[in-house]
């Protein structure tokens, strides 16, 4: 990542770096983006992101989906299991497991 780059411009490079079958967190994406607390302002990039990156693979640091997903927690758990990521009461089944942290 560039230093230069915006935080926004950080956090949608890193978003498509999630490979297919894999969910990350908006404090890891936060934190690779080199701001640990700003978990928040992740799921404000996400929510008004560009729509061509995979922001279905952005959960809660439980592995849970997201409620302000667009069209709902439903589509969000679709779109996973299309990738065969399971979720169980809109929670990722074996998050740890699932979870990209590359160098956390």
């Amino acid at each position: 990542m560039q230093p230069d780059a915006s935080f926004r411009d950080q956090v949608e490079h890193l978003i498509a770096l999630v490979p297919a079958g894999q969910v990350t967190t908006y404090g890891d994406l936060a934190a690779l983006a080199g701001h640990p607390y700003a978990a928040r302002i992740v799921g404000g990039i996400a929510h008004y992101g560009n729509e061509k990156l995979p922001w279905h693979r952005l959960v809660n640091r439980f592995g849970g989906l997201a409620s302000g997903y667009y069209g709902g927690r439903e589509v969000q758990a679709a779109m996973l299991e299309a990738e065969a990521v399971t979720c169980t009461n809109f929670i990722v089944d074996n998050f740890q497991e699932r979870r990209w942290r590359p160098n956390l």
